[in-house]
């Protein structure tokens, strides 16, 4: 944690400079989230960072453009979708030839302290950003509030893009096309860091995932197969699966809480980096956010540090792996006989339903993949 904070007290000194909105006059055009019917309705939009055409426009082409990292240099460059990919529902993925095992590093090698977590409606979310929730409405430090000050902390930190935010400023405003891009997104033609991080939010709000078999089984377009529907009921009992408590359902459509739990991986504790990091509570020693488990057939590696390489190793660990330790979380019901003990059947069951939260249309969005020419190549 000190190495965060150390950087952005780097970044405070750097970068406090005037990024007032320019002309008064100017007027983008608004952007209006279609919410589906039985999602929930407050969604984490900053009033200082209103949707529009243009933010998501430019936000696209920045989360694409590998030039942020500040470097021109093929070997050099590093985007958001480096590690964000579509096809694994923004995660980087198991096949991700430059991440062997899906744990993505930075440009100096340095793995990141955690796997990764899946970029699906995270409008949604209030509970905070990461495994931990550093990132969170809550923090004392004015620029680890949201989904804007993400962009500036890959930008600069060491197991990321590794970058100096003024070289990208520089870059990024001198490659034709981009300062007009940034003035009618955000009514000047100065290129900030603080409208790079609202513009990329603009665009991840965007990335909503809400078609999957059982959203269209919900809308009554579909049937589940009796696998599926056997491994519905199992989800959604205490007595079967016992995943509804943390992953929510069909009265929560996000398939996750957002919320933080120990789910009794370990009896033993030593990263620093868990949801204590954050509260200072030693009760939550050993938690992390349950994930959403939307798009789950795509985001392997699983868990926080990417311990289980596939979904069967997660739902053997459920069902048998369970360990004990004075934090674990008592939705953990049946931490006492290590698992909820599925059957073979069972396991089959479930992995079909959970298999039927795929949503092709999201990781095929042609809205959500990388634009077909840069700002410079028009």
């Amino acid at each position: 944690m000190k190495n965060i904070d150390l950087l952005f007290l780097l970044f405070i000194v750097v970068s406090c400079k005037k990024t007032g909105s320019g002309d008064a006059d100017y007027k983008p055009t608004p952007y209006t989230i279609h919410i589906p019917g039985y999602f929930p309705t407050t969604m984490n939009i900053p009033s200082d960072n209103p949707m529009t055409v243009e933010g998501i426009t430019l936000g696209r082409y920045l989360f694409y453009d590998g030039r942020i990292s500040g470097r021109t240099d093929p070997d050099s460059l590093m985007s958001c979708a480096t590690c964000h990919v579509q096809s694994h529902a923004f995660e980087c993925g198991m096949d991700n030839p430059a991440f062997p095992g899906g744990h993505p590093h930075g440009l100096t090698g340095i793995p990141t302290p955690h796997s990764m977590l899946p970029m699906i409606n995270l409008v949604w979310t209030g509970t905070g950003y990461l495994w931990n929730g550093k990132v969170n409405s809550e923090n004392p430090l004015p620029y680890f509030r949201n989904i804007e000050d993400l962009t500036w902390m890959s930008m600069i930190a060491p197991h990321e893009m590794a970058g100096d935010t003024d070289r990208i400023k520089a870059l990024i405003q001198n490659i034709p096309g981009y300062p007009e891009l940034f003035e009618k997104a955000f009514g000047s033609r100065e290129v900030t860091v603080k409208n790079m991080g609202k513009a990329i939010a603009q665009f991840v709000r965007t990335l909503i995932s809400a078609n999957s078999k059982f959203d269209r089984f919900l809308r009554g377009e579909v049937s589940l197969s009796t696998a599926e529907r056997g491994g519905y009921v199992l989800f959604m009992t205490e007595l079967g699966a016992d995943c509804f408590h943390c992953h929510g359902g069909e009265g929560n459509p996000l398939f996750t809480t957002n919320l933080f739990y120990n789910n009794g991986k370990d009896s033993v504790f030593g990263d620093p980096l868990d949801r204590r990091s954050v509260t200072v509570n030693p009760a939550d020693i050993g938690s992390y956010k349950a994930p959403t488990l939307r798009n789950i057939a795509y985001t392997a590696p699983y868990m926080h540090d990417g311990r289980y390489k596939t979904l069967d190793e997660v739902i053997d660990f459920y069902s048998s792996g369970l360990v004990w330790s004075p934090t674990i979380s008592p939705l953990m019901h049946h931490v006492n006989d290590h698992g909820v003990q599925l059957t073979p059947v069972e396991k089959a069951e479930l992995k079909a339903f959970l298999y039927a939260l795929s949503d092709t249309s999201f990781i095929m969005n042609p809205n959500f993949t990388k634009p077909d020419k840069f700002p410079d190549e028009k």
